[in-house]
Parts: structure tokens; C-alpha cells; sequence
């Protein structure tokens, strides 16, 4: 299983500014000194000690994930986020065909819809796309964003064969089971938990974490337990998210306990807040793993979902 992320942020896709880019060189700057320019080895060697703020960028697209099967040519996408672009992009320089594509949908707010109709594959009278959601109207809310005067295209003319399919309970997909749980979010938002040959990886985008997550139900247990690989909202401070309560997200510190409470073995820090620059998200990310240590749990990992990363189970 092969998870690659396309777009991490949440709201609005954030662009890169200008002004983020000459703080990062400024900085950068300001650590040189002769010697790390004296050659091309230098030059390699003072690149890799830089922060992880100064040397890239966390991405600034909203959601998209993507999880390959090993043997199974039929992509699973998890929402659609500006990031599904970037994927088409990528996929395309690649050589990745594919003639059936599957598309699970958490919820249908527009930072998780705003890259659908940007996604090749539809214009494609040879591929299948299917889509999934636990809601009823799937297809209606489609037909409505893609309608004049939204957009040029209306989602009955694209090419590609649709398939609607409203999930009832867990689905079968090539070699993976797919089941789903619904969460605590403004209109409702669901989580994914993929399981392909003994491997659990849950997709947990737009949550904001509530008591009866953490309870040892039947429910919790057989979703969440033990499992290898969770991509888990944490987009605010504690401050922002006490500020913030009953917005529909979580403070990285609460998401730790979670992770933590149901032994999970990785944790992937998601759906970043558009206003927080790649400074502040890595000092999140360092603040997480303090908190972790400090507070004693199990061995556990913690990483930050930014754009081009790939986890491989």
C-alpha cells in the first residue's frame, strides 16, 4: 500500500507568497558563510542541514490523497481537494494509466471539492471513475457545483463512465476493504480506514475529536485499534482550537492523545490551517513530539503531511 499526499492544507488552497519565499532565502542567508559555498559538496552538505522550513515547503493545496495497491492498477482518492490537480499533473508525467479510478468523498465543504473538476480522467471516454459517500445526494451536490454559472462544464457531459455509489457498509475494492466511520464535523464528515493484506491505514480529515472517540467501544475498537497509519486533523494550537470550539477541527496535541489512546503506530499531522506559514507548522510538529514524549506514551511516530510525501506499508 503506497500512500502519496497531493494537497495537505485546509479551507482555501494557500498559496506560496512572495514575501515566504524571500523570508526563507533571507534566512538561509543569514546561516551561510564561505566555506558551505566553497564547492559542490559544500554546497550539499550545508543544504541538508537546513530546517525542514527553510528547505522546501510543506505544500499549500487542500486535501487530496491518493492509495496505490500493490498489483492493482485502479487508484483510491480520498477527496478532492485543490491537490487533486497537482495528482493529475503528477500522474501524467509519470505515464500512469489507468482505466477505472475510485473516489471517496469525507464531506462535500468546498476545499474538498474545489480540484473535481480539474481532474483529467473525467474528459476521458475510456475511464471509469467511481465515486463514493455515505450521504444519499452524492450525485445531486456534483450536478450542483458543475452547473452554470459555476463552471463551463456540466458534470453530464464529461466523457468518463460515473458510477454513484452511496456506502452502506464497508466496500471491497480490488484486494482492500474500505469501510468508514462518521465523525464529529459541522454537515457531518467521514473517515476511512483502508485494510489491505493485514495493513490499516485510516484517512481521519476534519474531525474535531470528542469523548466518545476515545471510548473502548465495539465501534472504536474494530476502526481504530492498532492500526499502522492515521492521517488525523490537527490543524490548530490549544489556544486557536479552545478559541475555536465546535469548528470542526482539532488541536495537534489532542490528536496525539488519540493516536496515542488507541496505539496507533503512525501519525501523520493533516489539514494544516491556510493562515499558519511552514515555520509555525514545524514547530507544531516538534511541539507534538514533545508532548508525546513528555507525557510518556508508547513508541509512536509523528510526521507532517506535506505535499509529494509517501508512506509505503
Amino acid at each position: 500500500m503506497l500512500i502519496r499526499f497531493w494537497g495537505v492544507r485546509g479551507s482555501l488552497p494557500s498559496p506560496i507568497l512572495p514575501s515566504e519565499v524571500k523570508a526563507k532565502i533571507a534566512a538561509i542567508l543569514e546561516q551561510m558563510v564561505p566555506q558551505d559555498i566553497a564547492d559542490a559538496a559544500s554546497r550539499e552538505r550545508f543544504l541538508a542541514g537546513l530546517p525542514p522550513w527553510l528547505y522546501g515547503t510543506v505544500g499549500g493545496n487542500s486535501p487530496c490523497i491518493t492509495v496505490d495497491l500493490e498489483g492493482f492498477n485502479e487508484p483510491l482518492i480520498f477527496d478532492c481537494g485543490s491537490g487533486m490537480r497537482e495528482m493529475g499533473i503528477a500522474l501524467n508525467a509519470e505515464n500512469f494509466v489507468s482505466s477505472c479510478y475510485h473516489i471517496f468523498f469525507s464531506h462535500f465543504h468546498w476545499d474538498h471539492l474545489i480540484g473535481f473538476p480539474f481532474f483529467d480522467p473525467l474528459y476521458n471516454a475510456s475511464a471509469t471513475i467511481n465515486f463514493y459517500s455515505p450521504k444519499p445526494r452524492l450525485e445531486e451536490w456534483l450536478l450542483e457545483m458543475m452547473k452554470v454559472p459555476y463552471f463551463p462544464v456540466q458534470l453530464e457531459n464529461l466523457t468518463a463512465q460515473k458510477n454513484f455509489n452511496l456506502l452502506e457498509k464497508p466496500v471491497s475494492i480490488g484486494p482492500a476493504t474500505v469501510a468508514f466511520r462518521k465523525m464529529n464535523h459541522p454537515g457531518d464528515s467521514f473517515s476511512y480506514m483502508i485494510n489491505h493484506k493485514g495493513k490499516r491505514f485510516i484517512y481521519a480529515t476534519d474531525v474535531e475529536l470528542s469523548p466518545s472517540d476515545f471510548l473502548p467501544t465495539e465501534e472504536n475498537t474494530g476502526f481504530f485499534k492498532d492500526a499502522d497509519v492515521i492521517v488525523l486533523d490537527a490543524q490548530y494550537t490549544l489556544d486557536e482550537a479552545i478559541d475555536k470550539y465546535n469548528w470542526g477541527h482539532n488541536a495537534f496535541s489532542l490528536a496525539v492523545d488519540f493516536a496515542a489512546n488507541w496505539g496507533i503506530r503512525h501519525l501523520i499531522l493533516f489539514h494544516h490551517d491556510p493562515t499558519y506559514d511552514d515555520r509555525k507548522l514545524y514547530g507544531m510538529l516538534q511541539s507534538a513530539r514533545w508532548y508525546h514524549q513528555q507525557m510518556g506514551f508508547r513508541e509512536m511516530e509523528i510526521s507532517l503531511a506535506v505535499e509529494e510525501l509517501e508512506i509505503s506499508l
